[in-house]
This record gives C-alpha cells, sequence and structure tokens, in this order.
C-alpha cells in the first residue's frame, strides 16, 4: 500500500546552477538536449535552454496519434498537485526570433493526470499551452471523447521577448476547477468548472494528482528547435471556492 503525505509546496528555479535541481525529472528529455547558459537570461546569471532534436524521445505513431517526439522538464513526484488544492506555477519563456511558425503541433507546457494504473496515462493533458502555426494559445481538455476547448488564443508576435506566464490552478472532477492565467501581468484566462479527467479506475479517488511539464513537446520534424525557460516557481495558495 502506498502512503501519501502531504505538506505544503513552494519552490523556486532561477536555473543559475550548473546543473539540475532535484524538482525536476530528466525522464522525458535527452541528456544533451539541455544546457545552462547566459547570453539569454530573464534573472539571475542564466536560463535554461532546450532543444529538442529530431528523435528524442520518441513515440512511434498509432491509429490515433501522429509519431511524436518531446524534450521536456518533468517536476519531481514530490510536487505533483492533489485535487482539491490550489496551486500557483510562474515560469518565463523565450522563443527566439528565428524559431519557426508551422502547422505542427507544439507543446510548451502542460499539465497531466497521473495515473500509475489506468488508462489516462495516454490521456490529452488536461492543460497545455501551445504554439502553432505562429498563434499562442491555451487548451483544456477534461474527456478523450470531447474535443478540447480553446479558453485563450492570441496571434501577436510573441518571438524575440520574454514571455512571464503566471498560472494559477485547482484540479476537480466537479464543478470547483479553476484555471486563472496571467502572461506579462496581464489576465488571459479566468476558467471555472471541471478540470481533471474522470476516475475510471477508482484508484485514489479523493486525491487524484496531476504534474507539471515544460519544454518542447511536438509531432516529429527534421527542423531542431529551441526555448529558453527561467523563473520558475510553484507554491499551494488558497484561492475562493
Amino acid at each position: 500500500m502506498i502512503i501519501y503525505r502531504h505538506t505544503a509546496i513552494n519552490v523556486y528555479d532561477g536555473f543559475d546552477d550548473s546543473k539540475l535541481s532535484s524538482d525536476w525529472s530528466t525522464e522525458r528529455m535527452e541528456s544533451s538536449s539541455y544546457e545552462f547558459q547566459s547570453a539569454i537570461v530573464r534573472k539571475g546569471r542564466s536560463a535554461i535552454k532546450i532543444t529538442l532534436r529530431t528523435g528524442d524521445i520518441p513515440e512511434a505513431q498509432t491509429a490515433k496519434d501522429k509519431a511524436t517526439e518531446r524534450d521536456e522538464l518533468q517536476e519531481d513526484m514530490s510536487l505533483y498537485a492533489v485535487e482539491g488544492s490550489s496551486y500557483e506555477y510562474r515560469f518565463s519563456m523565450f522563443l527566439p526570433d528565428s524559431f519557426p511558425i508551422t502547422k505542427t503541433r507544439l507543446v510548451i507546457a502542460q499539465w497531466k493526470q497521473f495515473c500509475s494504473h489506468c488508462a489516462c496515462t495516454d490521456y490529452s493533458p488536461i492543460l497545455a499551452l501551445r504554439y502553432v502555426s505562429g498563434k499562442l494559445f491555451i487548451t483544456i481538455q477534461t474527456n478523450q471523447a470531447v474535443k478540447r476547448d480553446t479558453i485563450y488564443q492570441q496571434q501577436e508576435e510573441i518571438r524575440g521577448r520574454w514571455l512571464d506566464f503566471r498560472f494559477q490552478v485547482r484540479f476537480s472532477k466537479q464543478k470547483e476547477g479553476e484555471v486563472i492565467a496571467f502572461l506579462n501581468d496581464k489576465e488571459i484566462v479566468n476558467y471555472h468548472g471541471i478540470t481533471s479527467y474522470p476516475d475510471d479506475c477508482l484508484w485514489l479517488s479523493t486525491k487524484n494528482k496531476y504534474y507539471f511539464k515544460m519544454g518542447l513537446y511536438r509531432d516529429k520534424m527534421p527542423e531542431p528547435i529551441w526555448i529558453y525557460i527561467d523563473e520558475y516557481q510553484k507554491k499551494e495558495i488558497e484561492i475562493s471556492k
């Protein structure tokens, strides 16, 4: 029997060290895909640069999905969000001027439901930050049988400048779920409703867990791409119900 002991979460990473913090898992990225550099920095001495090359952490094409590849920082299991609690995530991202504009699916940050024994391991992310065809948008999906909803979209050029994101999130199978998002201190999402997939196997049904990843996840393509990330913070908060 697995027993989870919950403690309040408050972590920060400015990516100023020469190695990754223990707050991160690298199981979803190649060891050669990231570097600490000081040429493009949001704050402090350095930021992390993630480069996705063809064939990195591949997943084969299926009847329902195209072949994919990724290099993503995934939070350590000790930091997974718990259903019904509220969390604030902050992180800054920089896409270079040369970043390609294509129709290829690209996810740069996502929140997924943790499933140890259930089918939802392969489900689409509940919440995702995407960049496709030069558009930045945010999607939410809580049922695999229903198309995901776009809850924010903008066509303004975002390359060549830092984007400061802040997300306040409460995951719930009920309508008390919440997503409030800010971009450069401007509110862009105020969503209230279901923010979890159904608990199909009734495993830890009252305390489902959810994890965060950021970096580069795309349909397979030959061209390498890279992104800079800095000033990450996650903390447990209180938001009104």
